[in-house]
C-alpha cells in the first residue's frame, strides 16, 4: 500500500467516525431547562403524575391525571413555563419541576453511614423475613427517595413522621440483624426485587384501608409490595 493510498484510507475512516459521532449526538435528546430533560412527551410514571396534579391545581391541565406525558401535558407545561418566564420547551426539566414545587431525590452512595442507616430500618421492619424480602424493604425505602411524594434523602424517608412503625415503637433502635447490612448494600447497589414499589405491608398486621387499596406487584415472605 503506497503512502498516498494510506492517507486516503485514513481520511475516509476519519470521515466515517465523525459522521457516526454526529448521528449519535443528534439521536440523544439535547439538554434543556438548565440540564438534561426529565419528563417529556412519551414519559410515564410518578413524576408525570405529580406534574399533571400540580398543573391541574393551577387550572392549566384540564384532563385526568394518568401519569402519561402526552400532548395535553406538553401544552399545559408550555403554558406554565410562559407564566413563570421559563424557556418554553414543553419539557419538564429541573427548573420547571422546581417552579412547580416538585422535588426528586437521587439514590445515595453505598457509604458505610448509609449502609448502617438503611440496615437499621431493614432489620427493624423485616427481621425474620427471607433475605430477598429484606432487600425488598430496603429497595422500597430507596424508591421513595426518587418519588415526588416522599422526602428526597435516606434519613428524610426513614424518619418521615408516621412512615414506619418500627421507628415510632422503638424497634428501630434495637440491635441490627447481621443479614440486614448485606441487604442494605445490595439495595444501595441497585437490586430491587419489587420492581419499583413504594409501599409494603403485612396483611396479618394491618387493616389500614389506604395501604390495602394499593396495587400489589409482588409478595415476598409476609409482605405485599405495592405501587
Amino acid at each position: 500500500m503506497n503512502i498516498h493510498y494510506k492517507r486516503l484510507h485514513l481520511r475516509a475512516a476519519l470521515t466515517v467516525a465523525v459522521m457516526t459521532i454526529a448521528v449519535c449526538f443528534s439521536f440523544f435528546p439535547q439538554r434543556t431547562d438548565g440540564i438534561a430533560a426529565t419528563s417529556q412527551v412519551g414519559s410515564r410514571g410518578a413524576e408525570v403524575r405529580a406534574i399533571q396534579q400540580k398543573l391541574k391545581e393551577r387550572g392549566l391541565f384540564k384532563s385526568d391525571v394518568t401519569g402519561y406525558y402526552g400532548e395535553i401535558t406538553r401544552k399545559a407545561v408550555l403554558a406554565f413555563q410562559k407564566q413563570k418566564g421559563i424557556s418554553q420547551t414543553g419539557i419538564a426539566g429541573p427548573i420547571t419541576l422546581k417552579a412547580l414545587g416538585i422535588s426528586i431525590g437521587t439514590i445515595p452512595a453505598a457509604t458505610q453511614a448509609n449502609v448502617d442507616l438503611l440496615a437499621r430500618i431493614i432489620s427493624a421492619e423485616a427481621r425474620g423475613e427471607p433475605y430477598v424480602g429484606q432487600v425488598a424493604v430496603g429497595a422500597v425505602i430507596l424508591n421513595r427517595i426518587e418519588h415526588p411524594s416522599f422526602p428526597d434523602t435516606l434519613s428524610g424517608v426513614i424518619y418521615q413522621n408516621g412512615a414506619f412503625t418500627a421507628v415510632t415503637d422503638g424497634q428501630f433502635y434495637q440491635p441490627v440483624a447481621s443479614t440486614a447490612y448485606k441487604a442494605a448494600r445490595d439495595a444501595l447497589n441497585g437490586w430491587d426485587p419489587t420492581s419499583g414499589c413504594i409501599y409494603y405491608y403485612n396483611p396479618a398486621k394491618t387493616s389500614n384501608s389506604f395501604i390495602r387499596s394499593r396495587q400489589v406487584v409482588t409478595v415476598i415472605g409476609s409482605h405485599r409490595f405495592c405501587l
